[in-house]
């Protein structure tokens, strides 16, 4: 079974347009999409109404970085705090190309930060790129499940 991928991500458009990107480029992974960064956290966590989801980590989580309730920043900071989540890819997905936002997310441990295209092509290329590498090319790190993938 393919593990998910978690978009975290607050804004109606571009929450559209991740997933027609996404479904673009064919990935088979599920996206579980929460729209702000305390049901982020309590997603990650299991906790809150996400207490029952199925045990596992997201492949890769897609965060943006201007959320309600808990920011982009503080999200990430906490899943490079739990012991569990640490390890999880997490892509910076946002608007913002102000240089301290870009320095303190590679601080706190980002994987990757990518600055949304305008131009929907260019959008639907990166999103579905991102989507191919994190949730089917990255070797995850030791200890972490790998699903099994089929080749007919």
């Amino acid at each position: 079974m393919l593990k998910p991928i978690l978009l975290v991500e607050d804004d109606a458009r571009d929450l559209e347009l991740t997933l027609v990107a996404l479904e673009r480029s064919q990935l088979a992974n599920e996206v579980i999409i929460v729209r702000d960064g305390a049901e982020a956290l309590d997603y990650l966590n299991r906790e809150g109404v996400h207490a029952d989801r199925a045990e596992g980590n997201p492949a890769v989580i897609l965060l943006d970085l201007k959320l309600p309730k808990v920011n982009g920043l503080e999200v990430l900071k906490a899943v490079r705090a739990t012991a569990n989540l640490k390890s999880i890819p997490v892509v910076m997905l946002t608007s913002s190309q102000t240089e301290s936002d870009v320095v303190h997310s590679y601080e706190l441990g980002v994987n990757a930060y990518v600055v949304k295209p305008v131009e929907f092509k260019q959008f639907v290329a990166a999103i579905a790129d991102l989507g191919v590498f994190w949730a089917v090319l990255n070797e995850p790190p030791p200890g972490s499940l790998r699903a099994t993938r089929r080749y007919e």
